[in-house]
């Protein structure tokens, strides 16, 4: 849990979930579980259960104690939609998140699967909490990883969910993503691994990307270049950063 998270693309983290299990290529050297790991067995420590999935139902209202608006990166230590996590307690997740309207909450997940067949039941549930129709709240972002060609039905399926906005994380990017069909995409995250053991990122991957969203009309933001370190190849493309975000439908049909 951090109010100030390194994370370039958010300002914070909350987790209500921690521990995950892998499912693809992208999370064989994953930080959050060589972080976790190194605490396990520690007594009273949040980690002492190292990586194995654990829910925190005292941390659910967090978000609703904090007043200053943020961009809350949630569960960026778990998978919300990992089959061991009950259905109710996403929905309480998402009634927290609905009922704290003044931060906006970015969701990423590897489990597309569930979450379309979990958002009929996520619909119904919002609106017991805010006045919306078939489409979720816009400061609820929901997004999918995608670390090569072989993922990406994840983004079809993302396309099935009724989220305002909706995103892809391109980290760690492993491979070519030429044929991605950003239809219904409003932010596109990308990033090379960092870490020991850390695979390389072709600066073409990344620039296919660009180029994609750019046509596309796709927020583009990029985030590193990866290394040892996750700062270590810095992250400029081209000579500037590029820290695009998705503008909400209702902001920008205003202007």
């Amino acid at each position: 849990m951090s109010l100030q998270s390194t994370i370039e693309w958010t300002d914070a983290t909350w987790n209500p979930v921690t521990g995950c299990t892998e499912v693809s290529a992208g999370c064989d050297h994953c930080y959050a579980k060589t972080f976790a790991e190194r605490f396990r067995g520690v007594p009273g420590h949040p980690y002492e259960q190292g990586f194995d999935l654990r829910l925190w139902p005292s941390r659910l209202n967090y978000p609703l104690r904090w007043k200053k608006p943020r961009r809350i990166f949630t569960n960026s230590m778990s998978d919300l939609f990992h089959k061991d996590v009950p259905d109710e307690f996403i929905l309480q997740v998402f009634g927290v998140m609905a009922r704290a309207d003044w931060h906006i909450f970015q969701v990423l997940t590897k489990r597309p699967d569930r979450l379309v067949n979990l958002a009929p039941r996520i619909t119904e549930y919002l609106q017991q909490f805010t006045e919306i129709g078939d489409t979720w709240p816009e400061h609820i972002w929901m997004g999918v990883s995608v670390e090569t060609l072989q993922y990406q039905w994840r983004v079809d399926k993302l396309r099935r969910v009724p989220a305002a906005v909706r995103f892809i994380s391109a980290e760690p990017l492993l491979g070519s993503l030429h044929t991605l069909n950003l239809e219904d995409i409003h932010w596109l995250i990308a990033g090379g691994e960092s870490g020991p053991g850390h695979r390389p990122c072709d600066s073409a991957w990344i620039r296919e990307l660009r180029s994609a969203c750019q046509l596309a009309d796709v927020a583009f933001f990029f985030k590193q270049w990866g290394g040892r370190t996750p700062k270590a190849g810095g992250r400029e493309l081209d000579g500037r950063t590029w820290d695009e975000f998705p503008r909400p439908r209702a902001l920008a049909e205003a202007t």
